[in-house]
């Protein structure tokens, strides 16, 4: 069933992940980022950038990248991101499963030091499957 969550919602669910941080960058795009690292953009409507954007684990960036609703990002495409024009072709959960997953690859790839100072244990670190 398709998803109408709204950016609002979207910004709360990204808030609410381990030692997640929000800035506004970029022309009033919400940034979000662990350990400095940027893992998902809410980007306002019409934003030549894509509504949403996060990054995905570089195994899956082919197939998602191809699959109906996405596209790469734009400017971020070669660092695995991909874009979404439109977030409602998704289910929330399924939204919310690959927001997570940006989290945690970007969670994963920090130094074990920045991990530990952010109260990241190895599991929330650790991609798993989606």
């Amino acid at each position: 069933m398709p998803s109408n969550m709204t950016p609002k919602q979207i910004d709360k669910f990204c808030a609410s992940l381990p030692a997640a941080t929000r800035q506004v960058q970029w022309e009033g795009v919400v940034v979000f980022k662990v350990g400095g690292k940027m893992f998902c953009l809410i980007a306002p409507p019409e934003h030549s950038i894509a509504r949403i954007c996060f990054k995905c684990p570089p195994q899956h960036y082919d197939g998602l990248s191809r699959s109906e609703g996405f596209r790469p990002a734009p400017y971020l495409a070669r660092a695995k991101w991909v874009a979404l024009d439109d977030p409602s072709v998704l289910a929330p959960a399924e939204l919310k499963a690959y927001i997570r997953r940006s989290h945690a690859v970007i969670a994963a790839a920090l130094p074990r030091k920045t991990q530990a100072a952010l109260g990241l244990s190895p599991r929330v670190a650790a991609p798993s499957g989606l």
